[in-house]
């Protein structure tokens, strides 16, 4: 289609009118009507600001900006009035505590509908610590907020179908009461499911289990489970036809990613995706190396993983979904040490690797950030007691460790962890999933009612007994 001249206030802007046609709404419409504008090499777009123009091009050439309140304005203007989706996405992950109140508003003057919910559903999450703030919202904004479902950490113990020596309570899943800090029982996964070694994601409020092995020997299991937190309901899916255990399952954009993994005691090479419009897998790109369980995170609306090439080399690769590509994107040495677990947080990804001589106890945070594409290592050691520290996930600016003994949150920015409050442990043995849920109230009275008609029966019978 050539190149366009747009100009937009006084500053003249080239680019391709394919790339336009892609991504905006706007120009789609322009360019395929057939009015003289369509023809033009030079067009001059009115009730806009260079900036936001500007930002907007970046974007598409696959930049991911970090903005100001002021650009932030600019780029959601920019974004409702061309209507480029892949904008209004890049705002969404740029949501975070110092400007969620601001996107929110400026996403509802302008009408940009996904950014607007997110941004509320990012801000009912941080409603302690922005609670001053949320309440200086005009009423209709602070209405909408109060209407969500806040985010409730959930911790599920390691259960396998054909250990019968493990108790009931290791299907329980459970949630954290944060106000009464005590862990309350929702359910149980269903009998013949397994979260020993198994893939576990959440995506759009579900639950979902892939993977996973059965007995010492490690019989994989062939079956798919899914739980969703609105009806409090499993369900079974199709299973990847590469069957494994150890596998690392990532949610994205409608879609699971089976990541890795072993079967019979092989690691795997190969990774899958599901479709849940279409209800199937289809196989992607291989990884760099055969690897079972290897760390992963999303960050900046793009999924990472970590792969450890011996003896003390981690590295970091970006699943480019577009071109179905592994893309190097740093490693880091360190000696007699590794990364076991990675999360992100806004343009950080922070991997948690073993102390020297394979300490385990005591843990070094590495951060990585996608912007300067530096390293840095934070200050301090940090306990992983049980493995806490590779149960990490994140809410808003905090971080949820778990283990028996406690539930451990840390308070995180670019240069360090601090240790912000302790609540109750989950005394479950063997590895723990954690990961966070909107659970609805009734399902919440329901788990506690049920924890206290177990605790009156167990009375009666005591009482009966003597």
């Amino acid at each position: 289609m050539g190149k366009i001249v747009v100009k937009v206030e006084e500053s003249l802007f080239e680019t391709d009118k394919a790339l336009l046609v892609m991504h905006s709404e706007y120009f789609r419409g322009l360019f395929q009507s057939g009015m003289r504008e369509s023809t033009q090499d030079e067009l001059h777009l009115q009730s806009l600001s260079a900036k936001g123009f500007l930002i907007m091009l970046s974007v598409l050439a696959g930049e991911q900006p970090l903005l100001n309140c002021e650009e932030i304005l600019q780029a959601v203007e920019c974004a409702a009035f061309l209507q480029v989706q892949i904008l209004a996405k890049h705002l969404v992950n740029l949501i975070n505590t110092d400007n969620c109140l601001f996107m929110y508003q400026a996403a509802e003057t302008y009408g940009l509908l996904d950014l607007f919910h997110s941004a509320a559903l990012y801000i009912r999450d941080s409603y302690a610590l922005l609670e001053e703030e949320i309440q200086l919202l005009p009423t209709d904004l602070l209405q909408y907020v109060e209407s969500l479902l806040p985010s409730t950490f959930v911790a599920v113990g390691a259960h396998t179908p054909a250990s019968s020596f493990l108790e009931d309570a290791s299907r329980k899943i459970c949630f954290l009461d944060e106000q009464n800090n005590q862990w309350e029982s929702f359910g149980c996964i269903p009998d013949n499911a397994s979260t020993f070694l198994a893939g576990i994601a959440t995506l759009d409020n579900k639950v979902y289990i892939v993977g996973g092995a059965r007995g010492a020997n490690k019989q994989v299991v062939e079956r798919s489970f899914c739980y969703d937190a609105a009806n409090h309901s499993w369900s079974e899916f199709s299973s990847p036809h590469q069957l494994r255990y150890e596998v690392t399952l990532v949610g994205h954009e409608e879609h699971l990613y089976a990541i890795g993994g072993e079967y019979e005691n092989v690691p795997v090479v190969s990774v899958e995706k599901y479709s849940l419009c279409s209800q199937t897998w289809s196989f992607l790109s291989e990884l760099p190396q055969p690897t079972a369980g290897p760390p992963a995170s999303k960050a900046m609306g793009k999924i990472f993983i970590c792969l450890w090439k011996p003896p003390d080399t981690t590295i970091i690769y970006e699943y480019d979904i577009q071109k179905d590509e592994w893309i190097y994107v740093s490693s880091i040495t360190r000696q007699q040490s590794y990364g076991h677990c990675m999360i992100g947080h806004r343009d950080n990804l922070y991997v948690m690797r073993n102390g020297p001589s394979d300490d385990f106890l005591r843990c070094t945070i590495e951060s990585f950030n996608l912007t300067t594409k530096q390293w840095t290592t934070l200050s301090g050691q940090y306990v992983n007691s049980k493995g806490a520290l590779f149960t990490a996930v994140i809410r808003g600016d905090t971080v949820f460790t778990l283990n028996r003994a406690l539930t451990l949150l840390y308070s995180v920015d670019s240069h360090n962890w601090k240790p912000k409050k302790e609540r109750a442990g989950f005394n479950r043995g063997g590895s723990l999933h954690t990961f966070f849920l909107r659970i609805p109230e009734e399902t919440k009275i329901m788990a506690k009612q049920n924890r206290m008609n177990a605790l009156k029966r167990h009375f009666n019978v005591r009482k009966c007994s003597s």
